[in-house]
């Protein structure tokens, strides 16, 4: 019985502790990094974080478009982030990581990335102006103590944005 009561304050204290907590936490923020670039995403919209698995090839499709993942039966498109900004495509290796970004959204989309950085603390960043020329989605950046320049990606903007749905070559 003890042991009943034991847990119950348990989970107690992880309600509490889940309800003092914003999804703007701290270190709410998810880095990845794609080519040369790095990105911070809301964990709200991070969604899950798979290695990289087999993709099926899909015709006429732009090269940015890496194909489709069979995760756990559901199937997910998958695009080659680095290579839809125009730089490199991403390797295929150990490291590269698939970013399931569309699940929250009612989507069935995932990132390709070359790997992920871990949570980054948002107090521990300094505002820094986007690029004139930055999509909506990525209206805001960043630089850390080391000098990197971090761009935060808005996963419901990218998932409107008709250049990142129009994937026919």
């Amino acid at each position: 019985m003890s042991k009943k009561i034991r847990l119950h304050e348990f989970q107690s204290y992880l309600a509490a502790r889940l309800a003092g907590t914003s999804s703007q936490s701290a270190a709410g923020l998810l880095g990845v990094q794609a080519g040369p670039d790095y990105w911070l995403l809301d964990l709200a919209d991070s969604g899950e974080i798979v290695p990289l698995t087999p993709l099926a090839e899909v015709p006429l499709t732009k090269p940015w478009f890496a194909g489709i993942a069979n995760i756990r039966g559901n199937l997910h498109s998958v695009v080659d982030l680095s290579a839809f900004l125009g730089k490199e495509v991403t390797p295929r290796n150990t490291s590269s990581r698939l970013l399931l970004i569309g699940t929250r959204h009612g989507s069935n989309a995932a990132l390709l990335v070359n790997r992920m950085i871990g949570l980054r603390n948002v107090e521990a960043l300094n505002p820094e102006t986007a690029a004139p020329a930055a999509p909506a989605w990525a209206a805001e950046a960043y630089t850390d103590n080391e000098g990197r320049r971090w761009s935060k990606l808005k996963v419901r903007e990218l998932l409107a944005d008709e250049a990142f749905m129009d994937i026919g070559a």
